[in-house]
């Protein structure tokens, strides 16, 4: 049993539950819920444990020295944030110049409390014409839960709420934060 392993599992007592189908060589992952700095370092762990090569989007600041390396080392992809630019079409462009890219989400844009989630990941993956994945990170049962792969339809109202379906029942660390159908 590798180190990753041994903390994530026997230290930690966290389980991954589903796989990550490994002929989808891109696609969004939105995860679910997103209450707590936590959720980073056991994203790097699901990651390392699926032999997955997973990532997110960050503004381009810190790809600066001291700590470009680490965060391009963790699977970060430097995003321009300024103002008036189309970031749907600038991170589609990223899945293009990519033969392998999984960008993490979180579609609450917040780790705290909301009703609605953002839709620019939906939008990403009809722009970059890839599916998106949900992953849970589910507190109460120590679960990370990989989901099947999804193809938008172009109907966001019906395919948000399959989406969201598959978040139910699934608690945060911030318990009170979690999102609910």
């Amino acid at each position: 049993m590798g180190i990753s392993k041994f903390v994530f599992e026997k230290m930690m007592g966290w389980h991954i539950v589903g796989a990550f189908d490994p002929a989808v060589k891109k696609a969004v992952i939105i995860v679910v819920p997103h209450t707590s700095w936590h959720d980073f370092y056991l994203g790097l762990f699901t990651r390392r444990l699926t032999k997955v090569q997973i990532n997110y989007i960050a503004k381009k600041e810190l790809f600066r020295w001291p700590f470009g390396w680490y965060f391009r080392w963790t699977g970060g992809e430097k995003l321009d944030r300024t103002p008036g630019q189309n970031k749907v079409e600038a991170i589609a462009e990223i899945f293009k110049s990519k033969e392998e890219f999984r960008l993490a989400i979180a579609p609450e844009g917040t780790r705290k409390k909301v009703s609605e989630w953002k839709t620019g990941f939906y939008y990403i993956a009809l722009a970059a014409k890839v599916p998106i994945i949900c992953v849970a990170f589910d507190y109460k049962k120590k679960a990370i839960i990989i989901n099947d792969t999804f193809y938008p339809t172009g109907n966001i109202d019906s395919d948000l709420k399959n989406l969201r379906s598959t978040f139910k029942g699934v608690i945060g660390k911030k318990e009170a934060y979690s999102f609910e159908i």
